[in-house]
């Protein structure tokens, strides 16, 4: 039976190291042989009809030790979770410590939970953020025309009080987001921006020399709108938490029935829970900028 080893980490991650006796190797080795067995199709035989010792001579070690330690990681990771009470809010990181055949394994899973966030004086630091827009917006005789002669806000001035009050709410919290999901999404970004990249015929080479940019720049770019993107979305979750901002179904009803592709909104139906997440955010948002 295996063990395993728990140490937190910073930023709300956790470490578990576990090891796994090789006789319990030999089991799961014997079950994934067997799994793919049945899986196996080759000519003369029915699917599941394969003799074992032809299988034997089609199914390599590196096949069967790749099934053996998905299957087994994901079982393993899964009653550690549930015993831990753990909440991971993204895929674990897996390293292999030891793997080699004959002996026993030890496996290294990091977990990432959501992280642990103090709000502050939220509400102060809005109304000082709407007083300093409010300040700047005063209009006197011969600076410009008045922005707001045609009795509508303008635009822009929306996006300025939104950013500013945004830029509120991320100087006043703390809160340390893990670094798994900063290099995740990093990585996301990178592989779809490599991917255009191509498209259009550049190397990455040729395209960080137009933007001026160098790999480590960019990335450090990417890192510091993710960490920001990231922060502010755990932020805001947390104040319609505390504020008990609620997305109710005549919310959703409202949003759907404006879906005239009735395709497009059997889909969105199906994605309920996305769209809710989507009209929470835009009432926390509404919410903070009427305080």
């Amino acid at each position: 039976m295996y063990s395993y080893k728990k140490e937190k980490l910073p930023k709300n991650a956790t470490q578990l190291i576990v090891d796994v006796p090789k006789a319990d190797i030999i089991k799961e080795e014997v079950e994934a042989f067997s799994r793919l067995q049945k899986n196996l199709t080759i000519e003369g035989f029915r699917q599941g009809k394969v003799p074992k010792d032809i299988a034997e001579k089609h199914l390599t070690k590196e096949v069967i030790y790749q099934e053996l330690a998905q299957k087994m990681i994901s079982r393993i990771y899964q009653e550690v979770l549930t015993k831990e009470a753990l909440k991971p809010i993204i895929s674990p990181k897996v390293d292999l410590v030891k793997a080699k055949e004959g002996e026993d394994w030890q496996i290294k899973i990091t977990v990432s939970e959501k992280p642990l966030i103090t709000l502050g004086d939220y509400k102060k630091v809005i109304k000082e953020a709407k007083a300093k827009i409010a300040k700047t917006n005063i209009w006197v005789p011969g600076k410009d025309k008045d922005p707001s002669v045609d009795g509508k806000k303008p635009e822009a001035d929306k996006n300025k009080l939104l950013n500013e009050v945004l830029a509120a709410l991320l100087n006043e919290a703390k809160i340390e987001v893990s670094d798994l999901v900063i290099e995740e999404e990093i990585n996301h970004r990178l592989t779809h921006l490599f991917d255009e990249i191509q498209k259009i015929g550049l190397t990455t080479e040729n395209y960080l020399k137009s933007k001026n940019l160098t790999m480590e720049s960019l990335k450090a770019q990417f890192k510091k709108e993710t960490e920001d993107t990231y922060k502010l979305e755990f932020i805001l979750a947390e104040i319609a938490d505390k504020e008990n901002l609620k997305v109710e179904q005549a919310d959703l009803d409202k949003l759907f029935v404006n879906i005239k592709d009735e395709k497009e909104r059997k889909m969105a139906i199906q994605n309920s829970y996305y769209y809710a997440t989507i009209l929470r955010k835009q009432k926390t948002l509404d919410y903070l900028i009427s305080l």
